[in-house]
């Protein structure tokens, strides 16, 4: 029988959806629940969600985990979040939101992002200070969009938290931001404080910054009221939790000096744990890790695995029809593993909502380059699988050549890590085994309850989750498409460089036309 206090919930929101998992302190999964939730695109390159909808997807999530586990309340040590980074959510001295939140998929801010870079220098310079350019995504920018185009919005925001912050202040009534998250905005990683100085330069007031919190710290009890909405006890422990990326590393088990792991799902990146402080470089960025000893050398692309959502909604319609998303995933398998590899030349660029990673330009598209009348659906599906893993191995060769780091093996997790063709692609593109784990879906989840557990003193420290996180499945390259793959390699590098130039002049129109409906009410 088990004891009182031996299971944690944690909650991985993530662009698509929240899934509640239950979770030993064995870091075994008990049982899941996912609900959707939608993202509102008011205008091009904006992107929104509500937090009543996070919310919303939280306290079914939970109450569902319960009834389908039959465990109860009792036996709940904490709940917890791994969230995606980069939310901006303002709010009201009572606690209060003041507008629907804007996530990490927006870039609305590129105005605010250039003229902070001219303060500094230009783009240029600004690069090589910080290691990549601003973007319209990133989190200062937002918060100068916030207090230019919004001033009645900025004027009553005491002050502004992301979406774990959000989900913890909902739980505990608390308003805070844990360091992950914080990383993402301004947190001097040396000091663990926020850099007002430097905020208060460009603009904003750091009297609206929110209180700092470790992820492994408990930020309060459980309320009354969201006990009730969660059927939780009144009381239950609240961690703060981290960030998505932290949060997979944790559940990758890439948690000791220069561990790395990749993590294939909507988006993708690739992360390396390391007690260093290198300068970013190639929109490789450094951010804070779950473990406070430690940071993340990171580096990520928009859209890896949503390509392949898109791919299925345009090409597999009949399969999703028939049997849902995962019998269109199937046959994308089937197809995939049915052509060659190099997918008869044909290259794809993953793109599709700008990039961070391995280069930093919001203005860039993806592109099917060199498509002939002899492709056929399935070449198609194989070149996006390949394109994934092609700006994979860039990221990859930028962050081992400019860090000094090494990844004999890549550790991947995510959605995109169930399939199997596309692991042996990502290993052959990349030269490397590639490693999956048990309940890949999870591991953004597992994660964060684990660093509860850690905060907790279920386990001693960070390092020794490495022996609960084992891999299930490996994948080796194999050397007869080794040719094949270096030479797309190369064509898919010299795309970028080709268009570089129309992306820009498409995306300065792609501007005007956002100014021009913002204007238009």
């Amino acid at each position: 029988m088990a004891k009182t206090g031996d299971c944690i919930i944690a909650h991985d929101l993530g662009t698509s959806g929240n899934k509640a998992v239950l979770v030993d302190t064995a870091g075994r999964v008990i049982g899941a629940s996912f609900h959707a939730y939608p993202i509102h695109y008011p205008h091009p390159d904006w992107a929104e969600q509500d937090g009543e909808d996070w919310w919303g997807a939280v306290t079914t999530a939970t109450k569902d985990l319960l009834s389908s586990t039959g465990v109860a309340p009792e036996r709940i040590a904490a709940v917890t979040f791994g969230a995606q980074l980069l939310g901006l959510v303002p709010m009201s001295a009572s606690g209060e939101t003041l507008r629907r939140p804007i996530i990490w998929l927006d870039s609305r801010a590129g105005d605010q992002a250039r003229r902070l870079m001219r303060r500094f220098g230009g783009p240029g310079i600004f690069r090589l200070a910080a290691g990549a350019t601003l973007s319209g995504k990133d989190g200062l920018p937002k918060l100068l969009w916030l207090k230019e185009r919004e001033p009645e919005v900025y004027s009553k925001m005491a002050c502004f938290l992301d979406v774990g912050g959000y989900l913890v202040h909902r739980c505990t009534g608390r308003m805070s931001m844990e360091w992950a998250g914080a990383s993402a905005f301004g947190l001097d990683l040396k000091k663990k404080r926020w850099m007002a100085g430097l905020i208060r330069f460009i603009g904003f007031d750091p009297a609206k910054l929110p209180a700092l919190v470790r992820t492994t710290d408990v930020v309060g009890p459980l309320t009354r009221e969201a006990a009730s909405a969660c059927g939780l006890l009144e009381g239950t422990p609240v961690v703060a939790g981290t960030g998505d990326v932290a949060a997979a590393a944790v559940g990758a088990g890439a948690v000791a000096e220069g561990d790395g792991h990749l993590y294939l799902g909507t988006s993708g990146w690739i992360s390396v744990a390391t007690s260093r402080k290198p300068r970013g470089k190639h929109g490789i960025a450094l951010i804070q890790s779950a473990d406070p000893a430690r940071n993340l050398i990171f580096g990520e692309m928009e859209t890896a695995g949503a390509c392949v959502a898109w791919l299925a909604d345009q090409l597999f319609r009949a399969e999703i029809e028939r049997g849902g998303r995962a019998e269109a995933y199937r046959a994308m398998d089937e197809a995939a593993a049915s052509v060659p590899p190099g997918s008869g030349d044909l290259v794809f660029t993953p793109w599709m909502y700008g990039e961070r990673a391995p280069i930093s330009d919001t203005d860039v598209r993806a592109a099917l380059f060199s498509l002939g009348a002899d492709h056929t659906r399935e070449h198609i599906v194989r070149a996006v699988f390949e394109g994934v893993a092609y700006n994979f191995r860039w990221l990859l060769e930028n962050m081992e050549r400019d860090f000094g780091v090494r990844l004999p093996a890549l550790r991947v997790v995510g959605g995109g890590s169930k399939s199997a063709p596309w692991m042996r692609i990502l290993s052959d593109v990349t030269g490397r085994p590639v490693e999956t784990v048990r309940n890949p879906l999870e591991v953004g989840a597992v994660g964060a309850a684990l660093t509860a557990a850690v905060g907790l003193g279920m386990h001693p420290d960070f390092e020794s989750l490495r022996r609960v996180v084992l891999p299930a499945a490996v994948y080796r390259p194999r050397a007869e498409n080794r040719a094949t793959y270096d030479f797309l390699f190369g064509v898919y590098k010299d795309t970028y460089r080709s268009l570089k130039g129309l992306y820009h002049r498409i995306g300065q129109r792609r501007a005007r036309q956002t100014e021009a409906a913002r204007r238009a009410g």
